[in-house]
């Protein structure tokens, strides 16, 4: 059988005989620099349709610019991750970058090899969605790259953040809970042992959160906190955990929702209704958690406009390399849904 013969790659050139123009105004179309009239990129921009040019990564990183964006998710099956994403790509649809994205699997060595393969690959800037790196590791890599760290505080001179308000966040659910009657509230946490991590990292300010609340609110001999991980079988074993106390809560706040869908499991397994024999919140307000066969009370931290301010400051960064740091925090909101009731109810 005969093989098809390859199609040549459409080059500058062709555009420019196709455009009767030439490979210099292709150029400046391309870079949208200055000196391409309105008709001229209009004619331009046809040939390119027309002819289905595609420019060439390579070339372009050669010239400075991949117009390519490197995005590092901790973990693809957590779904409050892809409304980050989502306010990360709206936010390219009008510019010429596209996003490449690499999974982090919440550990140091597999996030250094995803972002170093980033760098190695010349995209023109990355952004960071809960990196467990050390504080040394992301200030090398934004040495190398203009970056953003989307969901750690702290304040770096060469990246720029932007995070929720986790202690604000936790604080509304105890209050929440406390407010209904309730005060054996427990906590699910994501372990964490690292003394950088544990002021910088969500899961660590979630839990400080509940622990400060709690005490506001004199609820300081039920502070209980079982530390498993932000999964959803770590809320699984941290509620089956809680369901093995000689006392068990009345509710329990689950430090994310991915943790609650696996608290909602145990308690279901148990022959426990929620929120009639024990209420559950979650945090980041992800799209299962507002689904009616659920209706899971949580906190929202805003992941889309989370993802569109990593876009601006990067976008900013990599236009000026050397502005001072910006860190942008968000105020979280409380949303109240059906699996959080007074006791007893």
């Amino acid at each position: 059988m005969e093989q098809p013969v390859p199609r040549r790659r459409v080059t500058i050139i062709d555009v420019a005989r196709h455009a009767q123009v030439s490979t210099t105004a292709v150029s400046k179309v391309l870079r949208n620099a200055y000196g391409a009239s309105p008709e001229m990129r209009a004619k331009v921009r046809r040939s390119i349709d027309e002819l289905g040019y595609r420019p060439h990564a390579g070339a372009r990183g050669l010239r400075g610019q991949t117009y390519t964006i490197g995005v590092m998710l901790p973990d693809i099956r957590n779904p409050f991750f892809p409304e980050i994403l989502d306010g990360i790509t709206a936010s390219l649809e009008a510019t010429e970058y596209q996003v490449f994205l690499g999974p982090g699997c919440n550990g140091e060595k597999a996030e250094a090899r995803v972002t170093d393969a980033m760098i190695d690959r010349g995209m023109d800037g990355i952004i960071l969605v809960a990196p467990v790196s050390s504080r040394a590791y992301l200030e090398r890599v934004a040495a190398s790259v203009p970056t953003a760290v989307v969901g750690r505080q702290g304040a770096s001179p060469v990246y720029d953040t932007v995070a929720d308000e986790d202690n604000e966040g936790a604080a509304l659910v105890v209050g929440h809970l406390a407010g209904l009657g309730h005060r054996r509230i427990a906590h699910i946490e994501h372990h964490e042992t690292d003394p950088t991590r544990l002021v910088e990292m969500p899961n660590a300010r979630r839990a400080d959160g509940y622990r400060q609340a709690m005490r506001a609110h004199g609820l300081a001999e039920w502070i209980d906190v079982v530390s498993t991980s932000y999964t959803q079988e770590g809320g699984y074993q941290g509620a089956k955990e809680l369901l093995a106390r000689p006392c068990r809560p009345t509710a329990v706040f689950a430090g994310a929702d991915i943790v609650a869908m696996g608290v909602l499991d145990a308690f279901a397994e148990a022959g426990l209704s929620v929120p009639g024999g024990i209420s559950v919140a979650g945090y980041d307000n992800t799209t299962f958690a507002a689904l009616s066969q659920i209706s899971l009370t949580s906190v929202d931290q805003a992941g889309h406009e989370m993802g569109s301010n990593a876009v601006r400051l990067l976008l900013e960064r990599i236009t000026d390399r050397h502005r001072p740091s910006v860190q942008v925090t968000l105020s979280p909101t409380l949303v109240p849904r059906r699996t959080t009731a007074r006791p007893g109810e």
